[in-house]
């Protein structure tokens, strides 16, 4: 790296913190450092729903996958706009009409308090797991464009998360991730502007020649749905059950918007995030085509190209904003994970009581136990970090489920709700040994969950009634 691009990093990560040291003056309760105080404006809320669920590799990978082969990933963008008007129009109304600082206070509700615990047990549990592995991950990337050591990047990216994190809580990390996004996507923008130039042909027949090559096909319509997770109705609906599922039951998506004023806000941010996704999918996706070309399909490690692009070709200043862009997708992830994993802990196992004080601590806790495990974490382990990735298809199901079930007026028993969350998630296991597309997973599970919850009741409460009535 050139002076230049180290000025940028250092001017990235030093705003960073002092944006968020300034805005922790205006907190003066846990509801404002969890939400807020309601008052999020609905455009950063939407921006920051999408750096949430932006990662490092999301932001290296996708143009892998044009570089390789073609923008099918898109068609599970579609289905994440279906998904999160699904959300809009089922979940949400439901959230502000109860007004709870936790979706699963909405369980606790409806089934009582140890259902409320285990629904935010199972969250605490897969978010920090798949964060864990993500922010290693992202480590790692870190340390490729940059050639800092693997301890060194995981220790920075978490150091200065933490400290905006834990003083401006969830306002601070809201309009920090609306920068952290317009700093990224401009990277993409800009490094397809580059790429445009340095290609030495016209945009028009450089765009022809992608798509007769067929580098531009979205639609796969491959009749392999059930093995293939890219062909169409795998990856459309796939996306829709993805998306309802982690911008409706996972709390670090839903936070975001119970940050907003009223409904009507909350539900612009998370159809908007959708639109925004796919625009944003869409650049990096042109961007890994054209290095295609201005490499000439050369083979590459997978999911590196665009990181090998960034250091070998981009310019110095242009390279430094990149790399900032790749510390952004790090960082926003990252401190997602924190304040929701400590608003989750407050207001789901600690009942809402807590000090903004005891709040930071919490929030502390969580994230030296995220560095710490993502520093435990081999980095060269393929197999662990896929796993890590793919955790949340091995619950969203179940928390799916839960909230379906919530909807319904009859009175389950508990253990019959506890034995549709543990089928919901072991049959995620079966499904995965006989080769199932990941993106059926949710559907399974989800559809599992509620029968076998159903079935179960009708069992205990025959068995319940035989018992009180023996002579029947």
């Amino acid at each position: 790296m050139q002076p230049i691009d180290l000025v940028i990093i250092i001017v990235f990560l030093a705003g960073n913190t002092l944006f968020g040291l300034w805005h922790g003056k205006s907190n003066k309760s846990s509801h404002d450092y969890f939400l807020g105080n309601h008052n999020l404006p609905w455009i950063a809320s939407m921006l920051s729903i999408v750096a949430s669920e932006t990662s490092v590799l999301t932001f290296v990978s996708v143009p892998g996958l044009a570089y390789r082969g073609d923008w099918s990933f898109l068609q599970l963008a579609m289905g994440y706009i279906i998904g999160r008007i699904l959300v809009s129009a089922i979940l949400l109304p439901m959230y502000f009409k109860q007004g709870v600082s936790s979706i699963y206070e909405i369980i606790g509700l409806r089934f009582g308090q140890g259902m409320q615990k285990v629904a935010a047990v199972v969250f605490l549990v897969t978010r920090t797991l798949g964060d864990a592995i993500r922010f290693l991950a992202a480590g790692v990337v870190v340390q490729v464009v940059t050639g800092w050591s693997l301890p060194l990047s995981v220790m920075i990216i978490g150091a200065v998360t933490l400290v905006y994190t834990l003083s401006g809580g969830i306002k601070a990390v809201v309009w920090l991730e609306s920068f952290q996004f317009s700093l990224y996507l401009l990277g993409g923008v800009l490094s397809v502007v580059f790429l445009l130039k340095s290609i030495d042909q016209e945009v028009p027949a450089l765009l022809t020649s992608l798509l007769n090559a067929g580098k531009l096909n979205i639609i796969n319509p491959d009749p392999h749905f059930l093995t293939k997770p890219l062909t169409f109705f795998s990856a459309f609906i796939g996306g829709i059950l993805l998306s309802l599922s982690s911008h409706g039951v996972d709390y670090m998506m839903v936070q975001r918007v119970l940050g907003c004023k009223d409904l009507r806000s909350a539900r612009k941010a998370m159809i908007g995030s959708g639109f925004f996704v796919f625009f944003q999918f869409s650049v990096f996706l042109l961007a890994g085509s054209l290095i295609s070309v201005f490499m000439h399909g050369a083979p590459m490690e997978k999911d590196r190209e665009f990181a090998f692009f960034i250091v070998h070709y981009l310019p110095a200043g242009l390279k430094g904003l990149l790399i900032a862009g790749v510390l952004s997708a790090a960082m926003s992830t990252h401190s997602s994970a924190i304040n929701s994993l400590a608003s989750s802990t407050v207001n789901d196992i600690l009942g809402g009581n807590s000090s903004l004080g005891k709040s930071r601590l919490i929030s502390l806790f969580w994230a030296v136990l995220l560095i710490i495990i993502a520093l435990m974490f081999d980095a060269g382990s393929n197999a662990i970090v896929m796993v890590g990735l793919e955790i949340a298809s091995f619950t969203y199901g179940g928390l799916l489920g839960l909230f379906l079930l919530s909807k319904s007026k009859r009175n389950f028993h508990w253990v019959s709700l506890a034995t549709g969350l543990i089928a919901s998630m072991a049959i995620v296991f079966v499904l995965k040994h006989f080769g199932l597309a990941w993106t059926w997973y949710i559907l399974v599970s989800v559809t599992l969950n509620i029968l076998v919850a159903f079935m179960t009741d009708i069992i205990i409460k025959t068995l319940t009634s035989e018992q009180n009535n023996p002579d029947q």
